[in-house]
């Protein structure tokens, strides 16, 4: 066990009690002494009287060690009593307790030293006194009854962070006295707050053993995926010093600004105290996860867009994905490369959302999708509920039946993840067909085909032969061939 250290205080008390104590000894014992110096000095009617000045002299003297005697008792009854229960004691009601022993001790004394003195009429005939005394000290009891009931409700303690004030000031709480609270800032400023002005201001409090939360904002441009960035976001985050691994960090959307989507991250926080060092150290891993992840924060731009469509366009670059995608379309078999590169030209890319509906079912359509990237799923309605009946991967297409003949959708088409579809229009098929009409009838067998291995029919070839007439004689209808 550890033994206590002495402080510069501690050494200054028990300097100052043994002064009183030796003051006191020599005073009593050379008292015939002094009370002879006295009458040799004062000569034979002093006023005061050589008793007065004595007893003046031992009240002063007691008065001194019994407020020594109440601090040691302050001393062993809070900070070492109370802390053996592991409870801390508030400023306040150690300074109470000081003021009311101290003036019972005071009383004691008083009375015995001056014993023909009333000390009650003393206190009657004062009244008058007492109320210019208590209007003086407005402000001081004001602060004095104040502190009581912050003590009483006890909304924050030492140790917590706390923003009040007008000025709104924001730091840790190190003493709460009967006059005011004492905070120190994070730029390291003490900031004193009158109990009473306390007891009328909201005050805001993040207490220490809580888990409070903070929010840091960022952005990024818009080409850069939501669902990425969320997650890339939030896995750098969690592993940050200080922040709580009870509560997994919240990224999401906050706006979608003219420079870019603005974004914020939601943590929770260990230790409140330490929330800037901590902001910043996200914003820091922040950069690093962009700067792996290959996003880029959002700043004011301007770019011009120059659209030059050519045969090379077609043959490379973001074109030419496009192209070997369709061209690995089952449907688009019968195409030729030139026909494949005109609908890849025409072709419009969507982004989707996981969880966001690419097409419903009852809407009415004139375009099919390729999933050029994701994973979708098809969904029909069963008594009410969505019920899941296949799931399409990239390179997988739905929709054609609007495409090639008007129909309404006949299902609903949920993204799995973050997916990109390929969405050929009406104009873009017409343009093809009035270059090649003879792609009508092998398209239609193709359909037909797809067709009859969904619904399962019981004569597989009769169900063919029949789509087939029935398809190419709705395609031609619908494109006026």
């Amino acid at each position: 066990m550890s033994r206590p250290r002495f402080t510069s205080r501690t050494t200054f008390f028990v300097a100052a009690s043994a002064a009183v104590l030796l003051a006191a000894y020599l005073f009593w014992s050379f008292e015939p002494d002094v009370r002879a110096l006295l009458e040799r000095r004062m000569g034979d009617n002093p006023s005061p009287s050589v008793d007065t000045m004595i007893s003046t002299i031992k009240l002063i003297l007691l008065g001194i060690g019994g407020y020594l005697l109440v601090r040691a008792l302050n001393f062993f009854f809070f900070a070492l009593a109370f802390r053996l229960k592991r409870f801390d004691a508030p400023t306040l009601v150690r300074n109470i307790f000081t003021i009311i022993a101290f003036t019972i001790f005071f009383l004691v004394t008083f009375t015995i030293l001056f014993p023909d003195v009333n000390v009650g009429a003393l206190f009657t005939t004062s009244a008058i006194f007492g109320v210019i005394l208590g209007l003086a000290l407005q402000d001081t009891l004001g602060n004095f009854f104040a502190g009581i009931s912050l003590q009483a409700d006890r909304p924050f303690q030492v140790g917590d962070v706390i923003t009040m004030g007008a000025q709104r000031h924001t730091g840790v709480v190190e003493e709460i006295s009967w006059r005011a609270i004492k905070i120190r800032t994070f730029t390291n400023h003490v900031v004193l707050m009158a109990n009473s002005t306390a007891a009328k201001e909201p005050i805001e409090v993040f207490p220490r053993d809580n888990l409070n939360a903070r929010v840091v904002f960022f952005n990024t441009l818009y080409t850069d995926s939501p669902a990425k960035t969320i997650h890339v976001v939030r896995e750098a985050v969690r592993e940050t010093d200080n922040v709580s691994q009870k509560v997994t960090p919240v990224v999401r959307i906050r706006n979608l600004g003219d420079n870019g989507v603005d974004y914020e991250v939601k943590y929770w926080a260990e230790d409140y105290a330490k929330f800037n060092d901590t902001d910043a150290l996200i914003r820091q891993r922040i950069w690093y996860a962009f700067r792996r992840a290959g996003l880029n924060f959002a700043y004011p731009t301007r770019t011009l867009y120059v659209e030059r469509h050519s045969a090379a366009a077609v043959r490379d670059g973001k074109d030419g994905a496009i192209v070997e995608r369709l061209a690995a379309v089952d449907l688009f078999a019968p195409l030729s490369v030139e026909e494949t590169g005109m609908l890849a030209q025409a072709a419009v890319r969507h982004v989707f959302a996981p969880g966001e509906m690419v097409i419903r079912a009852g809407d009415p359509g004139s375009s099919m999708f390729v999933v050029h990237n994701g994973r979708v799923q098809v969904q029909v309605n069963d008594n009410g509920r969505p019920r899941t009946v296949a799931t399409l991967n990239e390179g997988d297409f739905f929709g054609e039946m609007a495409l090639f003949t008007g129909e309404p959708r006949t299902a609903n088409v949920v993204a799995v993840e973050e997916t990109e579809v390929l969405e050929i229009g009406h104009a873009a098929m017409k343009g093809v067909f009035a270059n090649n009409p003879d792609l009508v009838e092998s398209l239609s067998f193709i359909m037909a085909e797809r067709r009859q291995g969904l619904t399962s029919q019981a004569d597989p070839g009769a169900a063919t032969a029949n789509s087939k007439a029935g398809l190419l004689s709705s395609i031609k209808r619908f494109f006026g061939i």
